[in-house]
């Protein structure tokens, strides 16, 4: 999963970062209003999480141009601001979540998966299908009632998989949300980690859709 960090407080913003980073997440990072429209409107991400205060243009401002423009990213507000009218401005903006400072970090990170799940259409942390189950709050792949020894970047791509279950996810898209933007993964670098992945799970829940991507499905119900 990717995410976006627009906060101007650079040592705060790189906290987060390392949190989300330690938890599975690809994080960019932008400290200034104008630098996170441009990345909010070129990249793809799957949540943002947006300080009220930014320099240049302010998060508010950013928000309600976002949501004018149908740009549909989960946001999570962060910001000082804890009187209730900001809150309710926040919200009317257009945002999904607000968290006030000072703060938790796993709080960012626990909301931030809450966000993303609730946009996917799952309320509940625990993604079923078929005979494997992703506990998203564990970070935990369970198949045929056995755990599942995966790497950090397997278990980014076999979560990816789950949170867009029943839909093809194209190889580009993939390599969008499992890398940041300054990294150029191998040509191949999605086929490996599908093939290890296959390799502990079996071949029969990751369907290749030839000319499209992948897709993650329910054997016995699709028979």
């Amino acid at each position: 999963m990717r995410v976006l960090v627009a906060e101007d407080d650079r040592r705060l913003a790189e906290g987060i970062a390392a949190v989300l980073r330690d938890t599975g997440f690809r994080v960019d990072l932008a400290h200034a209003g104008d630098q996170a429209d441009f990345l909010v409107r070129t990249e793809a991400y799957d949540a943002v999480v947006l300080d009220l205060g930014l320099p240049m243009r302010d998060g508010l401002s950013l928000l309600r141009d976002w949501r004018d423009d149908d740009l549909r990213v989960p946001v999570l507000i962060l910001t000082a601001r804890a009187r209730w009218p900001d809150k309710a401005a926040g919200f009317a903006a257009g945002a999904d979540d607000y968290v006030t400072k000072p703060f938790e970090p796993l709080e960012i990170v626990l909301r931030v998966r809450a966000l993303i799940r609730r946009s996917r259409g799952e309320a509940n942390p625990v993604i079923q299908v078929g005979r494997a189950s992703l506990d998203t709050h564990a970070g935990r792949l369970v198949v045929d009632g056995e755990p599942v020894t995966l790497t950090a970047q397997e278990y980014r791509l076999i979560a990816y998989l789950f949170h867009a279950r029943d839909r093809v996810v194209s190889r580009t898209e993939l390599v969008e949300h499992l890398y940041e933007r300054d990294r150029d993964p191998d040509s191949n670098v999605i086929d490996v980690l599908l093939s290890r992945i296959r390799k502990r799970i079996g071949t029969d829940l990751i369907e290749t859709v030839r000319g499209r991507g992948f897709r993650l499905r329910d054997p016995q119900r699709d028979a």
